[in-house]
């Protein structure tokens, strides 16, 4: 059981990292997408972005993913409805994750498709999902 509460509490901080890294980097593109092209300014925005991604959001994901897995395994929670639920949303936010990143690869080749309003509602993606997510987590509604 200790184990097992080690996990959690380590689970619980990687999803604070990954989320923290999930609602900051849309943010980051909200005010890159209003900077001039090769600016000082958007350069900075690049480093910014390309390092909160590879050494933040990157690595907090993967220990979600690793930690949340061990503790359904160990837990044995592969057949409860709530956890279908949370799995489908933890999909989602991976894409939104992909997505996070494919839009990053754009901004650092100056290629960036979508104005600041754009970025300003994907910002509340994450915040949605993860509402759902903890929900299910805490209540288990089915």
């Amino acid at each position: 059981m200790m184990f097992y509460d080690w996990l959690k509490a380590l689970h619980v901080i990687a999803v604070i990292a990954w989320m923290a890294g999930m609602l900051y980097l849309p943010r980051l593109y909200v005010y890159h997408a209003n900077a001039k092209a090769g600016s000082e300014l958007s350069e900075t925005f690049k480093i910014m972005e390309r390092r909160l991604l590879r050494l933040i959001i990157n690595p907090a994901m993967i220990a979600t993913w690793v930690l949340g897995l061990s503790m359904a395994w160990l837990g044995n929670l592969w057949g409860q409805h709530w956890f279908h639920a949370k799995l489908f949303l933890l999909l989602l936010m991976q894409i939104m994750h992909a997505a996070l990143a494919r839009w990053r690869r754009q901004f650092a080749v100056d290629a960036n498709i979508h104005h600041a309003r754009f970025y300003r509602l994907v910002n509340e993606v994450p915040t949605i999902l993860i509402i759902g997510i903890v929900i299910l987590v805490v209540v288990k509604p089915f």
